[in-house]
């Protein structure tokens, strides 16, 4: 059985409170909403916080204000069931609800946040074992070594961005807001990403994200397709988001395609985007995006199924997407 490290947990009342006793904490605390990624990793001795900060509970972080004509405001405390049975958010921003829905399993939604998600740790079948696993295989570059055991040859970890809601907030050209005891900054999604599966987040420690603004909708709309070996629970091993905004005509005046899953950062794939705008969402321009993805698309060995499997569903996955918004266009 594996068991939870020591620590002291604190439950701040207020964000001014939180990041105080993060202050105070220093490089030992670390902050926690629903647990289902801090817990876990803690268990597996991946992460050794000595102060736990309880967020879960503050009011300030569970607010949901806006719509889709002025845009959406999301704490980053709200849960993933709250997410996908908000009347507001399946109206406006269906496809965050649709991807949101594919997380985990129900009791894990009810626990986890959007914020949670959003922050989640890379991910490596050679990271995600235990403490006695790891040290057995003289443990990897992420943690307490020092090579990748998926590109040996590399000083780079390229364990995984594996979140559902990323590559979807960042075809959505969503921002996030960070609060310090040095003041708060605005960010975009797309920003907040690296290309690294150790320093994965352009984040300081210190920070604690407090909310998501989704921009007003105006006429933009977007899906996400997930690639997973079962319907439940697994975590994505290709994700894609797409959006599209078209003119009344049906000409495609702008969109974002953007996967997960198979690099450290969210990939946006711009010459996918380049292939959609200027005409209707057509056959043609649906399989030249889908081309593009593929061609962009470089799975390493370090989660489930086979890379060059991998790479393949990448064509099949973006055209579901784009058909599904074709479909949605005609509507």
């Amino acid at each position: 059985m594996m068991r939870l490290p020591k620590f002291s947990y604190l439950v701040p009342q207020t964000v001014g409170d939180a990041v105080k006793m993060m202050g105070d904490a220093g490089p030992s605390g670390q902050f926690v909403a629903g647990g289902t990624d801090l817990y876990p990793n803690m268990k597996r001795r991946q992460q050794t916080p000595q102060t736990v900060i309880g967020v879960g509970r503050l009011r300030e972080l569970r607010e949901i204000e806006g719509d889709g004509a002025s845009g959406l405001r999301i704490g980053a405390g709200v849960s993933l069931t709250e997410i996908i049975e908000h009347a507001v958010i399946n109206r406006d921003y269906p496809a965050l609800a649709q991807a949101a829905r594919t997380i985990s399993t129900p009791i894990l939604r009810n626990m986890g946040t959007i914020g949670g998600n959003l922050l989640l740790d890379t991910r490596c079948n050679y990271y995600d074992q235990n403490y006695e696993w790891r040290k057995g295989i003289n443990f990897c570059l992420k943690k307490d070594g020092d090579v990748c055991w998926v590109a040996p040859g590399s000083s780079k970890c390229w364990a995984v961005q594996s979140s559902d809601l990323v590559p979807l907030m960042v075809a959505t050209g969503a921002r996030v807001r960070f609060v310090s005891t040095v003041g708060d900054r605005l960010v975009t999604a797309k920003g907040l990403y690296n290309d690294d599966g150790i320093a994965y987040l352009h984040k300081r420690p210190e920070e604690l994200l407090t909310e998501i603004h989704l921009p007003p909708a105006n006429g933009w709309r977007a899906v996400y397709k997930k690639l997973r070996r079962r319907g439940a629970f697994d975590f994505p091993v290709l994700g894609v988001a797409a959006a599209v905004n078209m003119d009344k005509d049906g000409t495609v005046t702008d969109a974002k395609v953007v996967l997960g899953g198979i690099a450290p950062a969210p990939l946006e794939v711009e010459a996918a985007a380049q292939a959609l705008v200027g005409g209707p969402l057509d056959a043609e321009r649906m399989r030249a995006a889908a081309e593009a993805c593929y061609l962009r698309a470089r799975p390493l060995d370090n989660t489930d199924h086979l890379m060059n499997y991998r790479k393949q569903m990448a064509r099949p996955f973006v055209m579901r997407a784009l058909q599904e918004l074709a479909v949605s266009s005609e509507q």
